[in-house]
Parts: structure tokens; C-alpha cells; sequence
């Protein structure tokens, strides 16, 4: 088994996550520091990460689970900044830990997934799977509808064009604008960017869907385990 999958089936982090583990030379196989991904792990391998043995259990059983983030946490495992993360609003599972899917910048709020599924976590967030991300988003100022088809048609940010996006006005008040947005790539900050690009920083938002999976009244900070069709949803989104 490659090394990347190893560590992520073991529910050591995502498989992309294990892969800057690797890179950053935080895992032995049988004593020697391993940096080449892709590297291969047999039965009787003895695999470290910072020096404490990695195994896959027989028994583990897969997990997964939906959060309503609250502001202020960041999605990560742990941070050695001592700030507050996702996991410290997750109970320990039978003694199994879970990791975030994907991101959602400390400042944003809603819908994330966690698992201790590796292959689950790699296909959702593989760049080549276009499963939709929808956003209720506060804007200042009043959104015009010529900056609303730019947004739809797409919009360049950090030298590359957005693939085109959902975009529908919900309310403007009090000189602030509130949209949804779909989109269905996720670059690292996108929706701030995009907004910033057309004049109308972002106040607050709020990931309320992942595909066909809702937050719906889920209270922010409690998490809740995915049924069964939701699990099957994202199975059939990403040929897993």
C-alpha cells in the first residue's frame, strides 16, 4: 500500500495531509525517514509518525460526521499556535479520532466534513470531482446585477478565472448584500477573493450545503453522523 493511503486508512489525517507529513520527513518506515511519496508499505513494516508506531486496526470502523463550524476555529487537526481547531469541538469516537475535509477558513461558519475515512476524504476533495459548495454570503455595500454575471460568468482572481458559479441576490438593506453561491472548485479562499474582486469585501459567510447534503438546523458547534443516503450521495458524486 502506498505510504500516503497507509497513514490516512490508519486515521492518522487526510491522505493530502499525510502527503506534507511526508514531505516534511515526519514519517519512518523500519527506523529510516521516508520524503518520497508513493513509497510502499508491506505487513511487516514498521511505520513511525514523529515517533509513534502507525498501524492500521482491523476494527477500526469507518466515521463520518457533519459540524456546524463556529467562527473562530481553524480547520486542522491540531495547530502549533496554540489556536483553537474544529477537533476540539469533536468528542472522542470509541476511542477513534476524525479529521476535517477540506477547509473553511477560521472567519467562515457552517457545513463541514469530518471522517477517519482516507479514501472518502481524498475523493472529495480531488480537484477533478466537481461537487457543488453552496454559501449564504453578506457582502458590503449594494451588488449590482453586472457584478452578479461577472461572478456567474467568472472572475480573475490570484491569475486564474473562476469556472462559473451560481450566484443569486437574496436581499440587499442597510447597504449590505446578501447572496448564495454555489461553486463547484474550491481554491483556497475563493469566495472572499471573489468578492474582493468585484469591490464588496465579505462580512460574513456561511457554507450551508456540500452536493445535496444540508446543514439545515444543525447548531453551530455540534456535529451529527451522516446517514446513510448522505454517505451514498457523496459515494456516487466521486465513484468511490
Amino acid at each position: 500500500m502506498r505510504l500516503q493511503k497507509y497513514l490516512a486508512t490508519a486515521g492518522l489525517a487526510s491522505r493530502r495531509k499525510c502527503e506534507e507529513f511526508i514531505l516534511a520527513g515526519l514519517v519512518k518506515i523500519n527506523g529510516v525517514v521516508v520524503t518520497e511519496l508513493g513509497s510502499k508499505v508491506n505487513d511487516c513494516d514498521v511505520v513511525k509518525f514523529q515517533d509513534k508506531v502507525i498501524k492500521i486496526s482491523s476494527n477500526t470502523k469507518k466515521l463520518y460526521y457533519m459540524l456546524n463550524k463556529p467562527r473562530g476555529y481553524i480547520t486542522t487537526s491540531k495547530d502549533e499556535n496554540g489556536r483553537k481547531t474544529v477537533i476540539d469541538l469533536i468528542p472522542k469516537i470509541n476511542n477513534q479520532r476524525v479529521y476535517p475535509v477540506g477547509r473553511l477558513d477560521a472567519n467562515s461558519t457552517g457545513l463541514l466534513l469530518l471522517t477517519n475515512d482516507g479514501d472518502f476524504a481524498y475523493q472529495l476533495t480531488h480537484p477533478k470531482h466537481t461537487i457543488t459548495k453552496t454559501y449564504i454570503v453578506i457582502v458590503d455595500g449594494h451588488v449590482s446585477n453586472s457584478q452578479i454575471s461577472s461572478l456567474r460568468t467568472g472572475i480573475k482572481i490570484d491569475n486564474y478565472i473562476t469556472k462559473p458559479a451560481k450566484v443569486t441576490k437574496i436581499l440587499a438593506h442597510n447597504n449590505r448584500t446578501t447572496l448564495e453561491i454555489i461553486i463547484s472548485e474550491g481554491k483556497n479562499r475563493q469566495i472572499r477573493k471573489m468578492c474582493d474582486a468585484i469591490g464588496h469585501p465579505v462580512i460574513s459567510l456561511k457554507r450551508i450545503a456540500i452536493g445535496s447534503v444540508f446543514l439545515n438546523d444543525l447548531k453551530v458547534g455540534k456535529i451529527r453522523e451522516l446517514r446513510h443516503d448522505e454517505i451514498a450521495h457523496f459515494v456516487k458524486s466521486t465513484h468511490l
